[in-house]
């Protein structure tokens, strides 16, 4: 697979506490100039991004993050402001500790409720599977996909690890419909972007690819 062809699945992502608007500015143009799928960044910097970008690259932001145990009132005002303001993409958080409590119906309902909220715009469910057992993982892939997102996300990248090939391959396993898999966190080369893509991942989440395009770039294209 082709470089630039790798890139137009990525998410091109700064979510770092201290991210400036100079280094969100970077991500956007960045994420133009290489025809990232989108730039995921805070909330905070959604509008100011739409308008920057007008319309050349998708805007996505993340809710409930990185805990993910935000009441789902908050997480659903969270989305509906995100997307008022340009938001074209969701990333939300489950949480955690309902899943691990058997409460499968509370999650379905709120990855429902945010869903509606994202009115017509795609909703990822990062599911942060380095905290999550073989069995939860699977029960989480089932419950995603009843509630009906597009995508079920691997990682926040703000945890204990991010992606890796054998939990994609299992995502990729037990999700139904028409739900895609994410991979995020830790995504450092693309020999790995390519596998994990080979395991059945349509979405990166990952800014070192982009990097990586800039250090080697003559300026003559890629």
């Amino acid at each position: 697979m082709e470089k630039k062809d790798i890139l137009r699945k990525v998410d091109h992502t700064l979510l770092t506490q201290t991210a400036t608007w100079d280094e969100i500015r970077k991500i956007l143009d960045d994420g133009i100039k290489y025809e990232a799928a989108s730039a995921c960044i805070p909330a905070a910097y959604v509008k100011q991004a739409a308008e920057y970008v007008d319309g050349r690259l998708p805007i996505c932001t993340v809710i409930g993050f990185p805990n993910g145990y935000s009441t789902t009132a908050v997480k659903v005002f969270e989305t509906r402001d995100a997307i008022k303001n340009g938001a074209r993409e969701i990333d939300m958080v489950i949480n955690i500790g309902h899943l691990k409590d058997g409460k499968y119906q509370e999650i379905e309902d709120e990855i429902r409720q945010i869903h509606e909220a994202c009115d017509g715009r795609i909703l990822k469910v990062i599911i942060e599977t380095c905290l999550l057992t073989e069995e939860e993982k699977i029960k989480i892939c089932e419950i995603v996909t009843k509630a009906g997102a597009e995508y079920i996300k691997t990682s926040t990248g703000f945890s204990t690890a991010g992606a890796t090939f054998a939990d994609v391959k299992l995502m990729r396993e037990h999700i139904g419909g028409k739900v895609k898999v994410k991979a995020a966190g830790g995504i450092s080369s693309f020999e790995d972007a390519e596998e994990f893509i080979r395991l059945g991942a349509d979405r990166l989440g990952t800014s070192r690819l982009v990097k990586i395009m800039e250090n080697t770039d003559s300026g003559t294209g890629y």
